[in-house]
């Protein structure tokens, strides 16, 4: 079990790369997922859920990977209650330092009739799995999904069974999002006070944001007895998400006042990975998103303004320093040199490797020669476009020319290099955006519909870059793509390739056996 002696000390049990990635369109690359796992082990994260490896071999590869490349945290894989769902998992995971297996079922009365069990016949599954797991490891989860909507009686019958069979750590999911902060700290101190044997084991609180409340419950939570709360970078998850890993994390640390608790993360490392998962996630961040949104600490008003003149703690309770944000936005060009902008990229929390560096510095001589002023916003921008790892697409934007104007059809020319060989067409369409993603169909044909196009300003002038972001479905596979670039056509057939290629990924994602009833 981990240990818990100072009883001030809550554990961070991230999950991005397994609820989080279980978001629509969310689907991250194998090397994302390994570059993900390094940063959040980096930032002090206690436990790391890699993901579902019975899924997929490819999720499979990834936990096992993750487990190995892991320095500091409790690696986890999550898995039903059977059998061969818990062996897969301990396959996966056995290779690191700390290993964990999560196992979990539904427990509610609606949940419990998707595999037509009664209470009793669940209960014995519970032993059953539970023991099993534990024979393979010392660090075992259990989840009854969906425990805020079971019978309480039953909860806690339940639950004492699974201590019992070896869990170390129960977690209690709010899994659809559904209850409030007091009854969230209720159920939590009712479990601790009623269950045989709560005293042995970490309780650990799983909250989703469907009511806005994700946040709230797990720090009632917190308040009345757990000590492992369950999270994401930027709140990623299903439907509306879950808690999201900044907000618990800071409000612990900005009202240690009144909630006297602690945790292990290094809060300046907030941004950078924020930055990052919005990108390989290609979810953004909305701009009034707490902590790490980019208008969280810009001030408009006339009030507001003067009082941060005079003492920032006016109108500001923790500064922009404390989560890696840098306080200066001081403008680069096109005669910047190479160690200026290494400087800015670090300050900005990316760091650099030699020959990564020469790469981004080619970029940033093309941006600087294409916009006046490069703001921080714009190489942060450069940082994701850069770090999209295009090299390895199968398609890949060479050449495009558009004509466009107000006498229609407007026009694309388009070269695609495709599995290494270039194509080329003209297509017309209604509008230069349509027009070239009809160009792409024609040289890539696919089934695909597009679902979503939004395009943002990085910065304010008609220099500005473009950010696009575009979201395709396929055969109920999603995946969402981004570019930027200061033309923002370029941008489009980038962000739309980018998509493309990110389907493709999906598809070779074939699983073994039909996933169901994933916990949440």
């Amino acid at each position: 079990m981990t240990d818990t002696s100072q009883q001030d000390r809550v554990l961070i049990f991230d999950t991005t790369l397994r609820d989080g990635e279980q978001s629509p369109g969310a689907t991250m690359t194998h090397s994302e997922k390994l570059e993900i796992a390094g940063m959040l082990d980096d930032m002090g994260v206690d436990i790391i859920e890699a993901g579902f490896p019975i899924a997929s071999e490819g999720d499979f590869k990834a936990v096992s990977e993750i487990a190995k490349q892991a320095q500091n945290a409790v690696i986890c894989g999550l898995s039903r209650a059977n059998l061969n769902d818990i062996n897969r998992c301990w396959e996966a995971v056995k290779h690191a330092r700390q290993p964990r297996i999560h196992t979990f079922i539904g427990t509610s009365p609606l949940h419990r009739a998707i595999p037509n069990l009664n209470k009793d016949e669940m209960a014995e599954l519970i032993e059953q799995t539970v023991s099993h797991a534990r024979n393979l490891c010392d660090n075992v989860q259990w989840s009854p999904m969906d425990a805020t909507r079971t019978e309480e009686d039953y909860l806690c019958r339940v639950i004492e069974i699974a201590i019992k069979a070896g869990a170390t750590t129960i977690n209690i999911p709010d899994t659809v999002g559904y209850t409030a902060p007091r009854e969230s700290a209720d159920l939590i101190a009712m479990l601790i006070n009623k269950v045989p044997g709560a005293d042995t084991v970490v309780f650990a609180t799983h909250c989703h944001n469907d009511l806005g409340m994700a946040t709230a419950n797990s720090l009632a939570a917190v308040e009345a007895g757990a000590r492992q709360i369950e999270c994401t970078i930027n709140g990623l998850g299903e439907r509306a998400g879950n808690t999201a890993l900044e907000e618990v994390v800071m409000a612990l640390k900005v009202r240690n006042d009144i909630m006297p608790y602690r945790t292990g993360i290094d809060t300046t490392k907030i941004m950078n990975i924020s930055r990052r998962v919005a990108t390989v996630s290609g979810f953004q961040v909305q701009y009034n998103k707490a902590i790490v949104g980019k208008n969280a600490f810009a001030h408009e008003s006339g009030i507001h303004q003067d009082g941060m003149l005079k003492n920032a703690e006016t109108f500001e309770i923790m500064r922009p320093e404390d989560v890696g944000l840098s306080e200066t936005n001081l403008v680069m060009g096109k005669h910047s040199g190479r160690a200026a902008l290494r400087a800015k990229l670090e300050e900005l929390g990316f760091t650099l490797a030699d020959n990564q560096l020469k790469d981004v510095f080619v970029r940033f001589k093309d941006l600087a020669d294409r916009k006046k002023e490069v703001y921080d916003d714009d190489l942060i921008a450069l940082m994701r476009d850069s770090s999209l790892d295009h090299v390895h697409d199968r398609i890949q934007v060479k050449f495009l020319r558009v004509i466009c104007g107000t006498e229609a059809p407007q026009s694309a020319d388009l070269t695609l290099t495709i599995d290494g060989v270039d194509h080329q067409v003209t297509a017309t369409g209604d509008g230069p955006v349509d027009a070239t993603f009809n160009a792409v169909s024609k040289l890539f044909p696919h089934k695909a519909r597009l679902q979503l196009y939004q395009v943002h300003a990085v910065t304010e002038g008609t220099d500005a870059q473009a950010t696009v972001s575009v979201r395709m479905e396929e055969d109920g596979k999603i995946a969402t793509g981004q570019s930027a670039d200061t033309d923002t056509v370029v941008a489009s057939a980038k962000a739309y390739v980018n998509a493309l290629n990110r389907l493709l990924v999906r598809r070779e994602k074939t699983k073994p056996a039909q996933v169901t009833g994933i916990a949440g």
